[in-house]
């Protein structure tokens, strides 16, 4: 038979082994302490930003609805408007709308700060956190963004060189364009915020996602996730080939998807072929760099990468980029949906595939986050 009394001391000298003062198990003492970067805090900050952003949208949408100069989804010369789909509106009809919406935004956001809501009320919290960040992230912008990203080392060139002519940044930067990101960063800040919220609300870690005591990460299949996401990547490479294929045909005189009309009348505009034909070198440039999701390359830095060369590679440099350009895609392909027509459908159709680009890429690279994310640096849980 076990000695009983040996039993009990053995239990007792591991219990006191184990106790140990909290400063002493934990490198920290409260959750937002020792994160490495600024951002790693976000659920910590972008509930109050979110309700900062929606009380000064609903301050200028209450200026536009009483009669206030400045509405940005009124009907404005070709140059100065935006493919939004809200334009072109009346503010009388929708900037009452907005303020409401921010006014909701408002007491929303504060009532997830406070952390309160069960059943019912805390389901209509998340559905108005949801709906807001989707629609002010990707129904409401248009392909601005994503505008901006392709063309931005020309935008560099421009500001310092003012190559290629006789403009300046607001030629570029208008107002309705502008409205359009701020509307973008507000939808960002609202997802954040119902995450947070939501994660909190369920007792999972608000870092992380991971519920107290669950499966770590160290449950997921490594090999699994890497190949779900190596079809992801598929996918969204092939969405890519048709918009490459027909700016690159268009280059070397072949009216792909358009009549010989139009493309007549780009090759009388001076570089119009060639920045199509950038915009394909672009793309393809982006459906390769997109194999870093999946391929070592993207895990350590390659030997082409001198300088870093054999280091690992942090997941947000992957992470955050990825999951930017995944974001923005789907904007710009909902907007050649309301423009697509038939008779040119090269012209719009193939930014359509922006959607399931996006789509499949933002999924690439949450399995990508999902493969090392490693230990959590809260709940130390992974």
């Amino acid at each position: 038979m076990p000695d009983t009394d040996t039993d009990t001391e053995t239990e007792s000298d591991t219990e006191s082994d184990t106790e140990t003062p909290a400063e002493e198990t934990s490198p920290r003492t409260t959750p937002g302490d020792c994160r490495p970067y600024w951002w790693s805090g976000w659920p910590d900050w972008s509930g109050y930003l979110a309700v900062v952003w929606s009380a000064l949208y609903g301050a200028a949408a209450l200026y536009w609805a009483l009669g206030g100069d400045g509405y940005p989804f009124g009907r404005v010369h070709e140059d100065r408007s935006s493919g939004s789909i809200l334009e072109p509106s009346r503010a009388e009809v929708v900037a009452p709308v907005l303020a409401v919406f921010c006014a909701l935004g408002v007491v929303t956001g504060l009532l997830m700060l406070r952390r309160l809501g069960s059943g019912r009320v805390r389901k209509a919290l998340l559905a108005y956190g949801w709906a807001a960040g989707i629609a002010l992230t990707l129904l409401i912008p248009d392909y601005s963004l994503l505008g901006l990203l392709a063309f931005s080392p020309a935008l560099l060139v421009f500001v310092f060189t003012g190559v290629p002519g006789p403009q300046d940044l607001g030629d570029i930067l208008y107002w309705h364009r502008g409205n359009l990101m701020i509307v973008f960063v507000g939808g960002l800040l609202w997802v954040a915020a119902t995450l947070a919220y939501q994660r909190r609300t369920d007792g999972r870690c608000v870092y992380c996602g991971r519920a107290p005591h669950g499966p770590g990460s160290a449950s997921a299949d490594p090999a699994g996730l890497r190949t779900w996401g190596r079809r992801a990547v598929w996918v969204a490479v092939l969405s890519t080939l048709p918009y490459d294929i027909t700016r690159i045909a268009w280059y070397f005189d072949v009216p792909l998807g358009i009549t010989d009309a139009f493309l007549k009348e780009m090759r009388d505009t001076p570089n119009m072929l060639e920045i199509g034909l950038g915009l394909g070198v672009v793309s393809t440039l982006g459906s390769l760099l997109m194999h870093g999701l999946i391929a070592r390359w993207g895990e350590v830095w390659p030997r082409w990468v001198w300088w870093k060369k054999g280091r690992t590679i942090h997941p947000a440099t992957a992470v955050v980029p990825a999951g930017f350009v995944a974001v923005v895609l789907i904007p710009g392909g909902l907007m050649a949906v309301r423009g697509f027509e038939a008779a040119s459908w090269g012209v719009t159709g193939p930014a359509i595939l922006w959607v399931v680009w996006g789509a499949a890429l933002g999924i690439a690279t949450y399995l990508y986050y999902l493969r090392r994310r490693g230990v959590c640096r809260s709940c130390e849980q992974g």
